[in-house]
């Protein structure tokens, strides 16, 4: 299935991150304060705004990107799960060297 997000929102898988510290503890996900990083899968057509024109959205299909602990909404789509959210809850697009 095909999904196709509105607007400013975009949807993101979230990208496995290693939950071990480097002396080997296991960090649950309750401790883990910082940023959580994604991959964007699809991007809405952009921002209405109140003159009626549309601004694009700055991401991009492929961008890795971090995002809050609670931004968005969660769904599952073919059994994949993603977060839709809006292009505002993305912290910052993380660019490779």
């Amino acid at each position: 299935m095909k999904i196709r997000p509105l607007h400013d929102r975009v949807i993101v898988k979230r990208l496995e991150e290693d939950r071990t510290s480097p002396g080997g503890i296991v960090i649950p996900d309750t401790a883990a304060e910082k940023p959580i990083q994604g991959k964007i899968v699809a991007v809405g057509k952009g921002k209405i705004l109140e003159n009626g024109q549309v601004r694009p959205c700055d991401v991009k299909v492929g961008d890795k990107i971090l995002f809050g602990k609670y931004s968005g909404t969660e769904v599952k789509v073919d059994g994949e799960e993603l977060v839709v959210m809006r292009e505002e809850d993305v912290m910052a697009v993380v660019e490779s060297k």
